[in-house]
Parts: C-alpha cells; structure tokens; sequence
C-alpha cells in the first residue's frame, strides 16, 4: 500500500468512524494498524517541522484517534511492582527483549513510560518520563 493509499483509507474509515469499533476487521484496521506501526518506526511523523512552521499531518491524527475505536480496554503489563495498566494502548516494549532494546539504540531507565506507535531515536536517553502514542523522540 502506497502513503497515497493509506492516507485515502484512513480519511475513508474517518467518514464512516461511527461505524467503527473493536469488531472492525478490514481495510480500516489494516490502515491504522499500518499507520500506527509507520509512527512507530519513524516512517512518519503526526506534526513535522517545515521551513514556515510545524505542520499537522490530519491523516495520522485521524489514524490515531480511530485506534481508540478499534481497540477494547485490556490490562497492560509493565507497571511498577509488577502492576497492571488498564488501557487500550500496550506498551511500546511489549515482548522486547536485550536484542531488540539493542537493536533501537535508546535508553529506557525505570520509571520511563512509552505507548505503542511513538517513535524514539537512537542515542536517545529516555528518564523517567511519559510517551505518548504517535510521538516523535529525536536526539
């Protein structure tokens, strides 16, 4: 799927939002899940700084606010002491492992809370701090 496509699905699943919900299955999903995963990498970008500003990109707005729809409440693993979360966005470091926090070069020390589809760059040292989804994280 091109960026041209997905951003026409996720604009066509905004039309009809109110027909979406966790039992959604299809294109609509597909797109948010793939839009949500292209925040994540880095691929793409909510808000991006231009050479007049920072402009909105509403396409992955709308794609973010539409996961809030296709996802139930699910308890979260990763609190402290081993609590739980009830949310319906899962931790960004869900099943990582040494290789994987290797791999994305950051630092994530205790108390360092970051929700699926942000986007942390390497040599980034994350404090104890909140992520929201769809952020940008840069060095």
């Amino acid at each position: 799927m091109t960026t041209n496509d997905l951003k026409q699905s996720i604009e066509d699943a905004w039309e009809k939002r109110d027909a979406i919900g966790p039992s959604t299955a299809g294109r609509a999903r597909q797109s948010v899940e793939v839009a949500l995963d292209g925040l994540g990498s880095g691929r793409y970008r909510v808000a991006e700084p231009t050479t007049t500003g920072w402009v909105v990109n509403q396409w992955l707005k709308k794609a973010v606010l539409l996961s809030f729809r296709l996802y139930n409440m699910d308890p979260i693993e990763g609190g402290a002491g081993g609590s739980r979360w009830f949310d319906k966005v899962p931790s960004k470091f869900t099943g990582w492992n040494r290789e994987e926090f290797s791999a994305a070069g950051f630092r994530a020390v205790p108390g360092s809370i970051v929700r699926h589809s942000a986007y942390i760059a390497p040599g980034v040292v994350l404090m104890p701090s909140f992520v929201n989804l769809g952020a940008y994280v840069d060095e």
